[in-house]
Formats: C-alpha cells, structure tokens, sequence
C-alpha cells in the first residue's frame, strides 16, 4: 500500500493527554526530520474536553475530514463513560477503514473500532484494566493481552499511554526504516522502541537504553560514517578518551563490544539496501565492507541466509 503523509487524530470527548501526545509527538518529530507529515484534529465535539480537564477547541469536526488510502487515522483512548455510539460516527470510520486507510487505536480507542466492528475476527489489544471488558462485549474479537500493540492488516491497537508511542514508532519505521527511526526516537530520549511481542530487534535502537552521552555520541559516529573505516583511536578521540578507556566504557554501558556492534550495524545496513533492491555489488562500499565475500561470510554468520534470500522475501 502507498502511504500518504497525511496523519488523522480522532480527539473523543474525555480523551486521555497521554494517550494522544505520545503518538503526536511522534510524527512531530518525524516531521523535524524531515518528513513532510500533514497532522489532522477532528473530534465528535468542537471543543472536547479531555479527562484531565483541559478543553481543546476550535477542532474540525469528524465528518468534515475524508480519510484517503494509505492515510493513518489514530483514535486516542478515552473515559469509557464517553464512548461515543453514534451511528454517522461508526459509519465514518467503516468508510476509512474502507478506502484502506490505516486504522490505530490507543487504549480504550480500541472500544470505538471494535463498536465499528473493524475489530471483528481479528487479533487486537487494548489496556490490560479493559481486555476482559472487550473481551465480553465484542465476542468476535480476539483479545490479545501481555501486548504493547498488536497489527492486524491495516488495523494497529495498542495497549495505552505510553505504548502509543511504541505504536507510532513502529508505524515510523514500517514507512521510514530503522535508522531514521532511531533518530526520532532519540530525539524523544525512547533509545529502544518495544515491539509488540518481543524486544526491539533493529541494531539502530538496540543498545540504546542508557544515558552515557559519550557513548551515545561514539555510537552515532559510527551509524553515520559506517561507510568507511572505524579505528578504535579515532572514537576514542571523539570524547577525549583512551582506546582501552572506551573499549572498556562501551562494553559495560552497551553489553557489547564495539567489533560486535559495527558488525550490527553493517548487517542491518546491508539488509537493508537488499530489501531496497541494491546491487550485491554496490553493497559492500555502502557498509564499509572489503567485498562480497566479506558481505556473503556476515549476513550468513547474523542472519543464516545469503544475499539472495534477503531480497524478494521480506518486500512488501
């Protein structure tokens, strides 16, 4: 699916700050990078007021906003006590997910597409107080729980507050990649993104849970100049240090070596050039890597597979 730069925020009444602001903050800070994001307000209310009190206002109502394929519409959680059930409310959403837009749920927001019924014999997930609720209300619904978001076709959910960020970063990197995902969440101080099974895998973002800035820094230098050779005395340099001193510093702040983690860094560099299709031949260069064989022996020792098989598989 072609994604399109257009983010749509679904603002119900008692909608929870958090829930909203982490995946906002997101995309704002993509569209820092770079990223030429257009962020939308609509709600089922001009001037909601959310459950902490404070009332937006001036918002575009929903049915003014036409959602569009590849678009992403983000429903933030909200009081349950608000849940709205309108009709014209339930269809405007059925039509977005329709038109193959990209349909999130943060939290309880979950409620509101399974109401819908965009939820029906799918996998999804919400905040672990409410699962067994959605569980009972909605029985077609399979109800994840230990999640942090779950992606069922074009429908994400999450588990709520914090994990919409997880969420919107994951999005990030399915339309962006992993390094440019790293910065983002850097610049939101989230140096590992969870997944929502399993620990984050992208070298980018591993390895990145501390708050040593000289290894930060040490740790950038390499991801931007991974093209030609590292010397240990020239990250060293980079913070005034010793070889030895940062040899020692980056294995106990990272948990590895810093052999182990350019060769990381080269493998997840050069998966992805091959799911962009590069030539093998070009790869090397690009990595900081002396030739194809030397490409072939990495992937081979990290990922058990050849170039080849990187290629077709894992396009979309």
């Amino acid at each position: 699916m072609k994604h399109s730069n257009r983010v749509i925020f679904f603002i119900n009444r008692g909608v929870h700050l958090l829930d909203l602001a982490g995946a906002v903050q997101a995309f704002y800070e993509a569209i820092e990078y770079g990223q030429p994001y257009q962020i939308i307000y609509c709600s089922d209310d001009v001037d909601p007021v959310c459950s902490a009190g404070i009332s937006f206002g001036g918002l575009a109502h929903y049915s003014t906003v036409e959602a569009a394929p590849g678009d992403l519409l983000i429903v933030a959680g909200f009081e349950m006590s608000q849940l709205n059930r309108s009709k014209a409310l339930l269809a405007w959403l059925r039509k977005a997910a329709a038109s193959e837009t990209v349909i999130c749920s943060v939290c309880t927001g979950a409620f509101l597409l399974a109401e819908a019924g965009l939820l029906d014999d799918g996998e999804c997930t919400t905040h672990w107080k409410y699962t067994g609720q959605l569980r009972r209300e909605y029985p077609r619904v399979k109800v994840l729980t230990d999640r942090l978001f779950v992606k069922c076709g074009n429908i994400y959910t999450s588990a709520g507050v914090t994990t919409g960020l997880d969420m919107a970063l994951f999005l990030l990197e399915e339309r962006h990649g992993p390094e440019f995902t790293y910065k983002v969440a850097r610049e939101l101080v989230v140096y590992i993104r969870r997944d929502g099974s399993e620990p984050q895998e992208s070298v980018y973002l591993q390895y990145r849970g501390h708050v040593n800035n000289d290894v930060h820094l040490v740790q950038d230098w390499m991801i931007h100049h991974l093209q030609q050779k590292i010397r240990i005395d020239e990250l060293a340099a980079l913070i005034y240090t010793s070889p030895r001193n940062l040899t020692r510093l980056f294995k106990s702040t990272t948990g590895v070596t810093i052999g182990q983690y350019l060769e990381k860094l080269r493998v997840e560099k050069a998966v992805h050039l091959l799911r962009q299709r590069a030539k093998v031949g070009a790869i090397p260069g690009q990595c900081g890597l002396q030739s194809t064989n030397q490409l072939r022996s990495l992937l081979k020792k990290h990922t058990g597979r050849l170039p080849s098989e990187l290629v077709a598989p894992d396009l979309p």
